[in-house]
């Protein structure tokens, strides 16, 4: 639909149009061609924009922070809805954020009103609208632990209504929302720790450093700032500066073996890299192994494949994928191919992507 068309359908909604506008400047990867933006910074706006431009038969992309978003060169045809809604409130034991909302911001302000448990969770680039979505995790806690709800657009009927986290499929980084444009996300609602003190420590590398054993709490703001600092020097803090952060984070998920093919995947590994320890995680589905542990063993080392290349493996964190200044969509995507392949080739297990791929294929 043309600029012009799409500007006067839009123009009772309240959403701000604006045209061809490069998507690398929305995305943390800073990848993507143009597209049209509409930009929505009420709840509102972003209601009748969705419905209208659904009525219309108009594609529609959405996108927040644009932190797990892989958008192709040539970009997106329809509309692109940017969810800028940044609204907070904080209660005696719980926090309310609407969809566009800087997912760190809501994380540091629960923290600073003396409430815990999200604070696992610090450093993570994107919106609040994102966490259920992907059922975002880090250090031991998972989004789907803390979650009371979360507010929803039913596309299909134009229904908005609370939704429980029971319906709502959760898994090891994914949901019902995931794969699926029949509802948009416009506000989260969390249940928090009123005395201030962190969920209990579950990650190894967390406990370490915070001299603590691993299911003891701690202040919530000792807490964050350790993630924080952990994050950073894996290049997983958002930083103009720091090309190992023009990434979308971990490109891929840890693999989940069926139990039935773990001792297959083990003899594999040993095959190639010898007898040595595998770090593993349970799962309910079988044994999780680390993706980061099974790049770097099937020969991808930090920086690969080496200093000339525009897309690279991180020089920190070999689970990110990262433009270093002048990649295109086509780079990361060729990038992610070897590295997938090469590990399927070496070890029989098939790395799945977790950005949200537009207009690409890996």
């Amino acid at each position: 639909m043309p600029f012009d068309e799409v500007s006067e359908l839009l123009a009772a909604t309240g959403a701000r149009v604006r045209n061809s506008v490069r998507l690398a400047e929305l995305t943390t990867l800073r990848v993507g061609g143009p597209a049209t933006v509409a930009d929505c910074d009420t709840t509102d706006a972003l209601i009748a924009t969705v419905r209208t431009l659904d009525a219309a038969g108009v594609p529609v992309l959405l996108l927040a922070g644009g932190s797990n978003l892989l958008v192709a060169d040539a970009g997106f045809g329809g509309v692109v809805v940017r969810i800028a809604t940044e609204g907070v409130e904080i209660g005696a034991d719980r926090v309310v954020a609407e969809a566009g909302a800087n997912w760190d911001a809501v994380v540091a302000a629960t923290v600073d009103a003396g409430l815990g448990g999200l604070e696992c969770l610090s450093g993570i680039p994107g919106s609040a609208g994102a966490t259920p979505v992907q059922n975002v995790g880090a250090y031991g806690v998972e989004v789907a632990q803390l979650l009371r709800r979360v507010r929803l657009l039913d596309r299909a009927t134009g229904e908005v209504r609370w939704v429980e986290p029971a319906e709502l499929g959760f898994g090891y980084r994914t949901s019902v929302l995931k794969h699926s444009d029949r509802a948009v996300v416009l506000a989260v609602d969390f249940t928090l720790r009123s005395d201030g003190s962190s969920a209990p420590l579950r990650y190894h590398e967390l406990a370490r450093v915070l001299e603590a054993e691993e299911g003891q709490t701690r202040p919530a703001a000792e807490v964050r700032a350790a993630v924080l600092r952990l994050r950073a020097g894996k290049g997983m803090v958002l930083d103009a500066a720091d090309h190992d952060t023009w990434s979308a984070g971990s490109f891929f998920t840890n693999p989940v073996v069926p139990q039935a093919r773990v001792d297959e995947v083990r003899a594999a590994i040993a095959a190639h890299v010898g007898d040595v320890t595998i770090p593993t995680y349970p799962a309910p589905d079988g044994v999780k192994f680390s993706a980061g542990w099974l790049i770097e063993r099937a020969g991808f080392a930090k920086g690969f494949p080496g200093p000339d290349a525009p897309a690279r493996l991180s020089t920190k964190h070999t689970l990110a994928l990262t433009n270093r200044g002048a990649a295109t969509t086509a780079d990361l995507v060729e990038l992610a191919r070897t590295v997938r392949d090469g590990v399927a080739e070496r070890f029989g297990i098939r790395l799945e992507p977790e950005p949200v791929t537009v207009g690409v294929r890996l």
